[in-house]
């Protein structure tokens, strides 16, 4: 039975929401810790049942490129009317920031809307095989069409956005979704389908289910039924779907080690106002969060000095408060695994410059100094509030340690030097490199992809729906002989 006050959620399959029959979790609000909603898991069967029901629908459902079009573009216009709400419950699902859930809310509205405008975009072009010689009245040219069902994994640090950056693309594309939202966070993605229900979406394209990634992501992974699969989370987890899909195409947005370098010609003031909010919204806990921070020996001191300003009238707590810039990490596990890997390197020669102080379920921003090189603060992602500060005296010697990881997801560099900014992204091996702005910087219209065990496959509604596309060859000869 619900407990009073808490919500419960229910998997929506086969056009319906309805109980699970694989138990029931508990979710509890990040701050407080008291229970916020009870989720309704699905049972083997009923998946068996649901992804059944998705590819059915995607053959049978009458789904022009306008109705996508029309569909995505009302829920964009939808989420803006409430985005409010969907900030609140960003807040519910994460315990992130009232400030990040709103920034969040905003641009998934227009990530629906991107999503939407690639629905009218999704083009072949002409082949010019006439050029070749004996094919002068050849013609050739590529289509695109949906691949089916699209198994969209999420994870609990973007319960919104990212949810949208895989269910928009695919639905553009054509296809039927099947969302596993994060066992943390499922309010969000219990409203966004709710949304697209209310706004047209055909009931049989899509399906959301709850479950744990050792029972729902298994039966996921080996149903052979399931065409494509978007997927953000570790680079453990990543690599054993990819193994277990086999030949079936993945996008996969793994895990990340992402540092930020600002050299003695940078505009100090802005770099630094620029990484303490990426360094530390959602309380780090974003695959792109700075989590080395180099800067060159000439203006180390200068900008300890004002990250220090900065940091020091910055307010850790309650995430509902507009004036609270730090709120809790998603779980008590992971406060502990955070406050340990900082425990640790002061253990080993670090000093604490900043923060490390632990109040109920949230760690103060928290920046480390004299880090040795082999420690897991520079070694391991962190995933919390973290940021390691390390000088350098040359800009080679930094972004050969910058680039000396597994990872290769977005670095940023802040120079004014056009000779540093040129080697700097010619040198940098990562997915994205940004010039005066940090690694954390993503615009919704942006190619968003990763090198080395940072995955593969390229977010952006854009170049998503290419991908959640399968591309066809046409070629005519005509063999009349007056033609």
């Amino acid at each position: 039975m619900t407990q009073t006050g808490v919500a419960r959620i229910d998997p929506f399959t086969d056009g319906e929401f309805r109980a699970g029959a694989g138990g029931i979790t508990v979710i509890d609000d990040k701050f407080s810790g008291a229970p916020s909603a009870e989720v309704s898991q699905v049972s083997s069967d009923q998946l068996d049942q649901a992804i059944g029901s998705l590819v059915r629908a995607q053959q049978e459902t009458a789904w022009s490129v306008a109705d996508r079009a029309e569909v995505l573009a009302a829920a964009s216009a939808a989420l803006r009317q409430r985005s409010e709400d969907f900030a609140r419950l960003v807040v519910a699902d994460t315990g992130f920031t009232i400030t990040d859930a709103r920034r969040e809310a905003a641009r998934a509205a227009d990530t629906l809307q991107l999503s939407s405008e690639e629905a009218r975009r999704l083009v072949g072009e002409v082949i010019p095989v006439s050029s070749v010689r004996g094919q002068e009245n050849r013609i050739a040219y590529t289509t695109y069409h949906p691949r089916g069902v699209v198994c969209a994994i999420t994870p609990f640090n973007s319960p919104l956005n990212t949810v949208v950056h895989k269910v928009g693309p695919a639905l553009a594309a054509g296809n039927a979704v099947l969302l596993k939202p994060a066992t943390q966070t499922p309010q969000c993605a219990d409203a966004l389908v709710r949304l697209l229900l209310e706004v047209g979406l055909p009931p049989g394209l899509i399906s959301v289910v709850y479950g744990g990634g050792s029972t729902v992501g298994t039966w996921l992974a080996r149903d052979e039924r399931l065409a494509y699969y978007a997927f953000t989370g570790s680079t453990g987890v990543g690599r054993t779907l990819q193994a277990s899909v086999g030949l079936r195409p993945t996008q996969l947005e793994l895990g990340s080690l992402s540092s930020t370098l600002i050299t003695a010609s940078a505009d100090l003031d802005r770099a630094v106002d620029l990484c303490v909010n990426a360094g530390f919204r959602k309380a780090g806990q974003v695959c792109t969060s700075i989590q080395r921070l180099y800067v060159e020996q000439r203006v180390l001191d200068d900008v300890a000095e004002r990250l220090a300003k900065s940091l020091g009238g910055k307010v850790a707590g309650d995430p509902s408060r507009d004036e609270t810039f730090v709120g809790p990490l998603i779980a008590p596990a992971e406060l502990d695994r955070v406050s340990g890997i900082v425990e640790e390197a002061v253990a080993s020669g670090a000093r604490l410059a900043h923060g490390g102080v632990r109040s109920g379920s949230v760690l103060e921003p928290t920046v480390v100094t004299d880090v040795a090189k082999d420690t897991r603060v520079m070694r391991e992602e962190i995933f919390g509030p973290v940021l390691v500060l390390r000088g350098f005296d040359s800009l080679a010697e930094a972004i050969e340690e910058v680039n000396d990881t597994p990872y290769g997801l977005a670095a940023g560099v802040f120079t004014e030097n056009i000779s540093e900014a040129m080697f700097a992204a010619r040198t940098l091996r990562m997915g994205s490199v940004h010039i005066n702005e940090t690694s954390s910087s993503r615009l919704d219209l942006m190619p968003y992809t990763g090198v080395k065990d940072s995955g593969h496959g390229t977010e952006g509604p854009r170049f998503a729906v290419r991908e959640m596309s399968e591309q066809r060859l046409v070629s005519w000869l005509p063999t009349h002989p007056s033609l």
